[in-house]
């Protein structure tokens, strides 16, 4: 979980911390009505909380208790939140919705839609590849996420090996008996949405290289790979959380080497100044409310303070492997949170008690 510091314009208006929150991760939305932060026995906030779910608040279908402790302090006898909550996940497959009405259900308080950011949620913002063709893979509904993204022109993994039956060659369950006809009539895919982990990889992996080894045409050979190939819009490259079973072990790469990698990158727009592209695809500043972002490490997830992550020197951790994206160069000191606690009510304590918010 992270803690996000410097939501200056809560104090301007209830509703903007929200729009601070969610520009804080590049992405816009309404301010939803029972989530205002609004308190009339506090000061409006100047701090907010992105908290992971997996191993935070739950394990699999199972609420932490310590999760119910900590929202009966961060919720008001009204059900208001008394802050800013904006939850994170790496999961990406089911709806935005659907994971607000299942986290209102385990935790006791409407969580709205706009309040959740999935691992492709920032997929929004890639508005050039929208009305492109693109071949999308994954699990659960990826066609209504892909076109809740903004994506108009999406074809399935399945609709693919349908149409080209003999590129599925894995599974000979699958293979087909005879050799059909070849395809000419299927439109070219220009790219490659990856929304999450399949759940047949060797079909998606298969059809995927397929695509990007003939162009996006899949079915035609040509003499040499084409580089730079078709774009592969990629999220969720964490594939380690914890759920009911006792392992995995550890994994603070992805979510504290995030949230210091953001405050990194907050400290570089205060000193610098954000960019975004505008229109003729030049660049111009980006005004941002948030001005520091505080990692939390809790125990109830992958972390283990008896785990060898734990004891691991300090000069070991240049030589553990790396499972960031490529474009990211590895800094152990990113691996390190600013805080250790046991659970996320005993975060919740620690952030009220260093914001002189009563508990």
């Amino acid at each position: 979980m992270a803690v996000l510091r410097g939501l200056g314009a809560a104090r301007a208006a209830p509703g903007l911390w929200w729009r601070a929150a969610r520009a804080s991760a590049g992405l816009g939305g309404r301010c939803p009505g029972r989530g205002r932060a609004v308190d009339a026995a506090q000061s409006p906030p100047t701090f907010g909380f992105l908290l992971d779910i997996d191993g935070v608040l739950v394990r699999g279908h199972r609420v932490i208790p310590a999760a119910l402790e900590a929202f009966r302090r961060l919720v008001n006898s009204r059900g208001q939140l008394r802050v800013p909550v904006v939850f994170v996940t790496n999961a990406g497959n089911i709806l935005q919705h659907s994971k607000a009405q299942e986290l209102s259900a385990l935790l006791g308080f409407e969580v709205e839609p706009d309040q959740v950011i999935l691992s492709h949620s920032p997929m929004k913002l890639f508005s050039q590849y929208h009305s492109k063709r693109m071949l999308v893979s994954g699990q659960g509904p990826v066609v209504e996420n892909a076109r809740v993204l903004g994506f108009e022109n999406v074809v399935t993994v399945d609709e693919l090996r349908m149409a080209f039956p003999v590129l599925d060659m894995v599974d000979l369950q699958r293979r087909p008996k005879s050799t059909p006809l070849p395809r000419n009539d299927f439109p070219a895919i220009e790219g490659v949405l990856l929304l999450g982990e399949p759940v047949r990889w060797e079909t998606s992996l298969q059809l995927i290289i397929d695509v990007l080894l003939s162009n996006g045409n899949p079915g035609t050979g040509l003499a040499t790979a084409p580089y730079p190939h078709l774009p592969v819009l990629a999220s969720n490259m964490d594939l380690l959380w914890m759920a009911e079973a006792k392992m995995p072990s550890d994994n603070p790469m992805s979510d504290v080497y995030g949230a210091n990698l953001f405050h990194k990158y907050l400290q570089m727009v205060k000193r610098d100044g954000a960019e975004e592209r505008g229109a003729g695809g030049l660049w111009k500043p980006r005004p941002s409310a948030t001005q520091s972002c505080a990692s939390i490490l809790v125990c109830t997830g992958v972390y283990s303070p008896k785990g060898p992550e734990a004891t691991r020197p300090a000069q070991d951790a240049e030589e553990a492997p790396f499972h960031g994206h490529r474009d990211f160069s590895f800094s152990p000191g990113l691996m390190e949170a600013s805080h250790i606690v046991n659970d996320v009510n005993e975060a919740i304590q620690l952030v009220f008690h260093k914001e002189g918010w009563a508990l």
